[in-house]
């Protein structure tokens, strides 16, 4: 592409930009292969800006071959490392194309750690565990701000496309530090949710009580409290933690083990609701 044609194309508008973003984060594990992963998807999504960018038929099918190669991370990070690699592509043209596969082979891995511990685990842990609670309470506000909080989080996925495109490579070396500081307190801050939903929706107590003489002591109240409160929610909070990172205990089978306990223990007097 000559300098002549190349200034003659039409400029990247935030609307492709946000037509970008909605474009992959809509397909982005819809068009999912084993061969490539998200490859397609993020052929699919760039097709109408990498149009602008390249009005030779040539060049834009080589570009498009070129975001067919395998490609993986978390979609949120991805806004990012594909906004990046939008603004190499528009600044320095066919001549970007193995930087830009080099960009995203690099930052995939990395950007896909931190994004699969913020958005796989904690937002639905903490966002989850509130709307939860709030529905446990008979609150219908609970179901809504689980639907608020995931469309408004829609807007920030790709709302990060355009950050990536005016931030480039700089992302590299400026959130490098800093997502690791922000992941280190958003997991305290997950643990911390976790923790006081335990204690307040796990509801494991016994009433069981030892009698001596005319002296009786209730074992939940008299020991197990002034051991630790909530200790028997914890304690069946944690085997279901040990049984998941079991490979032969499948969500079901503890789910009836759980089961099978409260019946055991309700028909035994050993636990109450």
């Amino acid at each position: 592409m000559s300098k002549q044609e190349k200034s003659a194309n039409p400029k990247i508008t935030k609307r492709d930009l946000r037509r970008a973003g909605s474009r992959y984060n809509f397909m982005a594990v819809n068009l999912f292969n084993y061969e490539s992963q998200m490859g397609p998807a993020v052929a699919w999504a760039l097709a109408p800006i990498l149009r602008k960018i390249y009005p030779d038929d040539d060049e834009y099918q080589a570009a498009l071959d070129n975001h067919f190669n395998y490609f993986n991370s978390t979609t949120v990070m991805s806004s990012m490392i594909l906004g990046a690699t939008t603004a190499m592509e528009e600044k320095d043209g066919p001549q970007a194309k193995e930087a830009v596969q080099s960009l995203k082979t690099s930052l995939m891995g990395p950007l896909a750690g931190v994004g699969d511990t913020l958005v796989w685990v904690l937002w639905p842990t903490i966002i989850g565990s509130i709307s939860g609670y709030m529905a446990l309470q008979g609150n219908p506000l609970g179901a809504i701000i689980w639907l608020i909080a995931n469309i408004i989080f829609w807007f920030v996925k790709v709302k990060l496309f355009e950050v990536g495109y005016t931030s480039g490579t700089k992302l590299v070396t400026s959130l490098g530090s800093k997502m690791v500081l922000f992941t280190e307190a958003a997991s305290i801050m997950g643990l911390s949710v976790v923790g006081a939903l335990i204690a307040t929706v796990v509801k494991v107590t016994t009433p069981l009580t030892f009698q001596f003489g005319k002296v009786s002591l209730a074992l939940q109240t008299g020991v197990l409290d002034k051991i630790m409160p909530a200790l028997l929610p914890a304690l069946l909070t944690l085997l279901v933690y040990k049984l998941l990172d079991n490979k032969k205990w499948t969500p079901t089978r503890i789910i009836l083990l759980v089961i099978v306990i409260a019946l055991a223990g309700s028909y035994f007097g050993i636990l109450k609701a």
